[in-house]
């Protein structure tokens, strides 16, 4: 069934939308421009030497003051345009609730919490490659897959209590009906909780986060002030279609290959004698390589977008047929993605190249057609 955008939604709710998001495409192949040229000008030009005169010490104190330079100047180069893009903009439209000084606070802890879990990853690779020259891509790989389930299993408990308050949903019985919800679904959620979005957004959203002992419900407090129970109903049960068919878990796992496989790729870039003496490195473990690791991670992660893009919008369709066979309740689905797409100004109608590139939902549009395929 092919659903338009104009058969869902007014005219002037398409063109808020486009309007919206246009310039925030623009903006953001501006920052990846930059971003790539930061770290290629760190890497191959002056900026390298620069930066190298400022860090000093053993290995791996140098291989951390690198870490925390390169983050340092990439985030003061791209500042003012993530602040337009985070701040200025988002409160032009209505969205952001933060001052500056609250979305500058969130920016330094974002950057702190980065190179500290950076710099940890770059003296434990670096150590490994000068303590084992030849065995280091091996350790090396089963290193970056465990370093990620690691991360994993933390940030629920460690980071995003950096960024939000939490809290046990305060109404008894509506939380009584979704732990109901999660025993029908087949995964009953012990931890359903409520996170104080509304400081920074009144957008709406709810996910799933952590594994084993570590997994929970997050719902976004801004969701519940909003959402009638049917369509609060048909977000959860989304969710638990996400638990229900392991796709946290089946997205730690590919994180954990993927990052095994950079490290073999590192392998061959680290091998290039030439590449290494262009980037000012006299080895494979000189601190100074920490740069051009960055810009290597830097392209395969462009070069993975497509294919998580693709795999993401799967995992949705599949969590959103889940969520319609345990509540039997299409209208409100179908509700409740024209409720999200108006509050959050989803893009009803992307440019297909974009789409295929950034998006990790279906469009609106998309997703109420597949529910009314199955209602």
């Amino acid at each position: 069934m092919d659903v338009k955008p104009s058969d869902l939604f007014a005219p002037e709710e398409i063109e808020r939308a486009r309007a919206y998001h246009r310039p925030l495409y623009l903006a953001l192949g501006i920052d990846l421009v930059l971003e790539g040229a930061v770290l290629a000008l760190i890497v191959f030009g002056p900026p390298g030497d620069w930066l190298a005169d400022a860090a000093g010490g053993s290995w791996w104190a140098q291989t951390i003051e690198w870490t925390a330079l390169v983050a340092g100047v990439s985030t003061l180069v791209r500042l003012p345009l993530s602040a337009w893009r985070g701040w200025l903009y988002e409160r032009r439209w209505g969205f952001s609730t933060q001052k500056l000084r609250g979305w500058l606070w969130d920016h330094v802890k974002g950057l702190l919490v980065g190179v500290a879990v950076s710099s940890l990853g770059f003296v434990l690779l670096l150590g490994g490659i000068r303590t084992w020259p030849r065995a280091w891509p091996a350790i090396g790989s089963v290193g970056a897959a465990l370093f990620v389930l690691v991360l994993s299993l933390a940030a629920p408990l460690l980071f995003e209590r950096l960024f939000n308050r939490f809290w046990p949903l305060p109404d008894a019985e509506l939380a009584g009906e979704l732990r109901e919800l999660s025993d029908r679904a087949g995964v009953p959620v012990r931890t359903i909780l409520v996170a104080d979005a509304s400081r920074r957004t009144r957008k709406h959203n709810a996910y799933v986060s952590g594994l084993g002992p570590t997994r929970r419900l997050v719902l976004f407090d801004t969701l519940l002030e909003d959402s009638p129970p049917g369509e609060l109903r048909g977000v959860v049960a989304h969710e638990l279609g996400h638990r229900r068919h392991r796709h946290v878990a089946a997205g730690t796992a590919l994180a954990m290959a993927g990052a095994a496989a950079a490290v073999l790729i590192l392998w061959g870039v680290l091998s290039w004698e030439a590449l290494l003496s262009a980037a000012g490195a006299s080895g494979p473990g000189d601190p100074r390589v920490v740069p051009l690791v960055l810009l290597t991670f830097f392209v395969l992660e462009l070069a993975a977008l497509p294919f998580g893009s693709w795999l993401s919008r799967r995992w949705e369709r599949t969590a959103d047929r889940f969520a319609l066979e345990l509540t039997h309740d299409g209208a409100a689905m179908e509700q409740m993605h024209k409720r999200l797409a108006v509050a959050n100004l989803a893009d009803l109608d992307p440019p297909r190249l974009l789409y295929a590139l950034l998006f990790t939902h279906p469009t609106p549009p998309e997703r109420i057609a597949a529910i009314r395929m199955g209602a």
